[in-house]
């Protein structure tokens, strides 16, 4: 097991969210102090969130997809599904400063660009002289320990967001897969995620 350094709590302050179709709920949003990586990741606790397990989801930002609702991704209708799903069973969202699978908003803009011409979201990084995917997930388990959480179970079709978090002492007691938000404009990538990284998506083709 990895030695994860103690964060600790900042702020935790009740903010209202509303979805556009309409969805709202109240999230208790915390920041903190300490995380490794410096930045200015966010946890949203959601519905009774310390009554059982909570169902917790490490969810990288994605402007393009969580603002401005990009089809290229599956990040925006994740979002929207994790915190009603969050809510329901009671738990938290990790809103991780990761964007672009921790490249940065232009590099991801630029693998884009690459992708554009033929190559896939992992080969567009390589070609950056990027790395694969760049998370590191010691943050995540920083915040779940601050908020007293050592056991999980993990919204994510993500196998690797799994492994990171056990290695930092978050006990994954079950591993729960997000809904499969395909479209045309998407196909590729999630067939990439699919196929490349054993993402758990259920895909015809």
């Amino acid at each position: 097991m990895t030695r994860t350094p103690v964060a600790t709590v900042r702020t935790a302050v009740d903010v209202p969210l509303r979805f556009a179709d309409g969805y709202a709920t109240t999230a208790r949003v915390h920041t903190f102090t300490g995380l490794a990586d410096g930045r200015e990741h966010l946890a949203l606790a959601l519905g009774d969130w310390q009554r059982g397990t909570p169902l917790v989801r490490p969810h990288s930002e994605c402007l393009t997809g969580d603002v401005f609702g990009s089809e290229r991704c599956d990040c925006g209708p994740q979002l929207r599904e994790a915190v009603e799903r969050i809510a329901t069973a009671g738990g938290v969202l990790l809103y991780l400063r990761q964007e672009g699978r921790g490249i940065g908003l232009y590099a991801k803009l630029d693998a884009y660009a690459l992708q554009d011409r033929g190559l896939d979201t992992y080969e567009a990084n390589l070609a950056l002289g990027r790395a694969e995917d760049e998370r590191d997930y010691t943050a995540a388990a920083q915040m779940l320990t601050a908020l007293g959480v050592d056991r999980i179970d993990l919204l994510s079709n993500n196998p690797d967001k799994a492994a990171q978090l056990q290695a930092h002492g978050v006990r994954v007691a079950r591993r729960v897969p997000t809904g499969v938000h395909l479209s045309a404009a998407n196909a590729a990538y999630l067939r990439a995620k699919r196929d490349h990284t054993s993402h758990t998506l259920d895909l015809a083709g």
